[in-house]
């Protein structure tokens, strides 16, 4: 309303000040030099909008042309995919949740209920209110000596050199104030990550930030930051699902001498990860590396990301499990719908499982094999509300990691500059005078905002459906809209496996070939 109103008087002054333009040209440009200098002097100086100190009154434009349109036309919008896309709706509530203001939306759902892949919960007419410790879960196996206490939505991987110093500052003291973890991303672990907030430490392909400078892993250099109080969790990347089996993509014009340093990388060159980790090559080689970071750690919880391809390929690793005995602590699945800085057209839109087939078949084969109690289970891929919290746990999911979300939190406005160095709001970039537009204090309490009520969302729609506990969600607590105008619970669509069926000799057919083709000894 407030910027409406603001909007509406310069319609109104428009016209006085042309007239006075028209007859009085040298007094019209003294007043208005000035009052430009003083609207300059102010955006420079303010704290709240990026927009306005990297680009002084002229970014005013952005917001009058944003007063054309509501701020949030629909929240629900008609789709026949399994996931809401990032778009300015949900972007919205994203920022209304980081500045705490008004996330309600007017004349109900604006999506067709009755669409084909519309889906939903059930509420109960005995809703419960769920205690804030339902927000969180316990992270660390039997082979664990330091368990996490994790929120059930964390920062996922946003490396510094794809973000700026800023930003990664930004996150963290909000993970701080908030009592979440921020992982590294694969880009090592740098000063600006170390605000207090929990880190899980992230150890890519390149191995930055534990690397030799021939690229190996090198066991001091780990142990230098596994070490830190801060360090809670410690994540092997073997893909991502933006781009995976490719390797990070870090472009040379954000390669500055910090980040080539904290790397271990020359100036100015093109970062590219290598597609595989050079420590392991076999299931049970990355189990063995799994055992040996515990180890280095002194019993910190170990895991692993990936984005689901060759489905045999992880059953080998739940193969591998079985024969070696060494567990993760936790497993990181990444749909191939999650976002980047920098990714090939062709990765990024044709390779890869999406998050939801891809959950549901890590799930299964965690149950089908008896592994599921002893290791939790992350995804990532368009996490952005509480539903989406809500329906990837109803999948099999323990907790969920969110990075887009997260930057909207910080203030981008998805301007698709990530990959070219000249971000406007000062989140994807390395450029100073653009990265001084984020103010570190202002955005922290932004971000923690977001989490919190996101993470408060969760809880309202959990004790909506009634249930007493959010273990208690389950596939049957899902519902999805089918062709024939009909609800069916995903427990319904979807084959999900009962505890240790993958180790009998009833295989179910939809994992008898994968499971019959899957080694511990191979990928």
């Amino acid at each position: 309303m407030k910027r409406l109103i603001i909007f509406g008087l310069l319609l109104l002054v428009l016209p006085l000040a042309i007239v006075c333009m028209l007859w009085f040209p040298l007094k019209f440009c003294m007043v208005a030099g000035s009052f430009l200098a003083v609207v300059g002097i102010y955006d420079l100086f303010q704290t709240k909008h990026a927009i306005l100190r990297n680009f002084p009154i002229i970014g005013h434009i952005r917001y009058m042309l944003e007063v054309i349109r509501p701020e949030i036309q629909q929240y629900f919008i008609a789709s026949n995919q399994s996931e809401l896309p990032f778009n300015r709706e949900t972007r919205a509530v994203v920022y209304q949740r980081s500045k705490k203001v008004l996330d309600t939306v007017p004349f109900g759902t604006q999506r067709d209920v009755r669409a084909p892949g519309y889906f939903s919960i059930r509420h109960s007419l005995n809703p419960t209110v769920l205690s804030h410790d339902d927000a969180y879960v316990m992270v660390g196996g039997p082979q664990c000596t330091q368990p996490y206490y994790a929120s059930r939505l964390n920062v996922s991987a946003l490396s510094f050199g794809a973000l700026s110093p800023n930003a990664i500052m930004a996150l963290n003291q909000g993970a701080k104030i908030g009592r979440f973890a921020h992982n590294t991303g694969e880009g090592g672990l740098s000063p600006y990550h170390l605000q207090g907030g929990d880190i899980i430490f992230q150890l890519g392909t390149g191995l930055f930030g534990a690397r030799t400078h021939e690229g190996r892993f090198s066991p001091e250099e780990f142990v230098k930051k596994a070490k830190l109080d801060v360090v809670k969790m410690i994540e092997i990347k073997l893909s991502q699902g933006a781009k995976p089996s490719h390797g990070g993509i870090l472009p040379g014009i954000k390669v500055n001498q910090e980040i080539a340093s904290i790397r271990g990388i020359p100036l100015g060159k093109d970062c590219i990860s290598p597609p595989t980790n050079p420590e392991f090559s076999t299931p049970e080689e990355l189990l063995a590396f799994v055992a040996r970071l515990r180890e280095l750690s002194e019993g910190k919880p170990i895991g692993f990301k990936l984005c689901i391809g060759v489905r045999s390929e992880f059953l080998s690793i739940c193969k591998a499990m079985l024969k070696t005995g060494i567990l993760p602590d936790f497993i990181t699945v990444d749909g191939s719908e999650g976002g980047t800085g920098a990714a090939p057209l062709e990765f990024a839109d044709h390779l890869g499982e999406p998050l939801f087939p891809a959950l549901r078949f890590v799930r299964n084969a965690l149950v089908g094999t008896n592994l599921k109690d002893r290791i939790r289970l992350i995804c990532s891929g368009k996490v952005a509300t509480g539903f989406d919290i809500i329906d990837k746990i109803c999948l099999g999911a323990d907790m969920c990691n969110s990075a887009r979300a997260m930057m909207f939190a910080l203030g981008c406005l998805q301007s698709l500059q990530c990959n070219t160095n000249t971000c406007p709001v000062g989140v994807a970039t390395q450029n100073p005078r653009l990265v001084k537009g984020l103010v570190v204090s202002d955005k922290a309490v932004r971000v923690k905002n977001y989490h919190e009520c996101t993470i408060v969302s969760m809880l309202e729609l959990a004790g909506a459906m009634g249930i007493r506990s959010i273990q208690d969600l389950s596939p049957h607590h899902l519902f999805r809209q089918s062709s024939d105008f009909r609800s069916h619970t995903y427990a319904q669509l979807y084959e999900f496996l009962e505890p240790g069926v993958l180790l009998g000799d009833a295989i179910p057919e939809s994992f008898k070939s994968d499971w019959a083709n899957a080694r511990a000894e191979r990928f």
